[in-house]
């Protein structure tokens, strides 16, 4: 049996200058996770993981009670830090650090870089919780570009169609990336 991962990219929550990991989920995003719990709750997770964000781990909390587990955290599961953009298009300059995956802006982070520091967690995950079915509560853009390492087709476009919250499931054989679903309706 190969290894699945959910990768839940975390529900709605306030932009609050400043509180990029303390910030949780608004009204509505808590609404959603409990509809995040009601797709995976016959899924037989085995294990829970999140990013150190609140917003991602509220996403997935609710769930991961209910089968009674502990969310593990991962440090570099963080979203990518755009950096100081000055006053250009937020939706541009994402595209740019797409475009160009060793550009980054001041004080920011390239895709490549943050390609790497999450995908290198992702491949400790496949190996540690080998046979497993895992969910990982991330981000949009931490997500695309780890599923991006695998299949060139996650690319901006991808992230720019993504919902808050989304759910994919990504089946591996090895570390071979050999289906993906979305599961978020």
């Amino acid at each position: 049996m190969g290894t699945i991962i959910y990768f839940v990219r975390h529900a709605d929550s306030p932009y609050i200058e400043g509180n990029e990991r303390s910030r949780g989920l608004s009204d509505k995003g808590k609404l959603d996770a409990i509809k995040v719990e009601s797709i995976l709750k016959q899924e037989n997770i085995d294990i829970f993981i999140s990013s150190p964000y609140e917003r991602a781990i509220q996403t997935v909390q609710g769930l991961a009670y209910k089968y009674s587990k502990e969310i593990i955290i991962y440090e570099d599961l963080r979203e990518r830090n755009i950096g100081y953009i000055s006053n250009m298009d937020f939706k541009e300059a994402k595209k740019q650090v797409y475009k160009d995956i060793n550009f980054s802006f001041p004080g920011g982070e390239s895709s490549l870089k943050a390609q790497e520091r999450a995908v290198k967690i992702l491949n400790i995950i496949l190996e540690e919780y080998k046979g497993k079915k895992i969910v990982i509560g991330t981000h949009g853009d931490i997500m695309t570009l780890m599923m991006n390492h695998f299949d060139k087709q996650y690319d901006f476009e991808f992230w720019e169609k993504l919902s808050m919250p989304d759910i994919y499931k990504l089946e591996f054989e090895e570390k071979k990336l050999v289906n993906v679903t979305r599961l978020w309706e």
